[in-house]
């Protein structure tokens, strides 16, 4: 436990921080599955707006890498393109 007020503080910040991407992560990892999940094209298509949408954030507030989202985006892009 920090005796200074600014580590307390700095440690509080990083924890309510981490709680924040953690869900945001999920939220991401949710939509891919449910991309993958889905069972018609168009269902498809509409899953894959909303989780570009929620990738796009995230490489936007350095969640994830911006390379790494964009090799996820065009992954899912692919496979949706496959199914119709």
């Amino acid at each position: 436990m920090p005796n200074i007020k600014s580590a307390k503080k700095r440690m509080e910040l990083s924890a309510r921080a981490r709680l924040k991407n953690r869900s945001a992560r999920s939220r991401i990892r949710t939509a891919i599955k449910k991309v993958r999940q889905a069972e018609t094209v168009e269902e498809a298509r509409t899953r894959l707006r909303e989780a570009v949408s929620l990738l796009d954030r995230a490489a936007r507030r350095r969640l994830f890498h911006p390379n790494r989202v964009a090799r996820i985006k065009s992954k899912l892009t692919r496979f949706v393109n496959q199914m119709g």
